[in-house]
């Protein structure tokens, strides 16, 4: 059974940083796309980032990683703003036109991300 467990959310006051990591157990990272969405609330789901298989990323303001050695995906914040506060979801899939349309094969359960003002 697949598994993705988010870690590094938490309280950052504006223009401050964080590092998102995703953790994968069941599959390997290196041979899926794995991407990032967000929710924040009273909003719908929103596509962050993502990396396909080969290492090509989408991505607007943020990074997006992959350590194959770890079996991990990041997600790199700078600058971030009051409105990026929101539960940040990784997600697996087949590949990266997939999850941007919001189609995925596994989700973790999020990592809330709080910004202060």
């Amino acid at each position: 059974q697949a598994q993705l467990v988010e870690s590094g959310g938490g309280l950052v006051q504006a223009g401050g940083s964080l590092r998102l990591a995703c953790a994968a157990s069941g599959i390997t990272v290196g041979m899926k796309a794995m991407g990032w969405f967000r929710q924040a609330p009273g909003k719908e789901r929103e596509f962050v980032a993502a990396i396909s298989s080969g290492g090509d990323s989408v991505a607007s303001r943020f990074l997006i990683s992959r350590d194959n050695a770890k079996n991990t995906v990041f997600l790199y914040m700078n600058n971030l703003k009051p409105d990026d506060t929101a539960v940040y979801f990784c997600a697996a899939g087949r590949s990266v036109a997939e999850l941007m349309a919001g189609t995925s094969e596994y989700w973790g359960q999020g990592t809330q991300v709080t910004v202060s003002s």
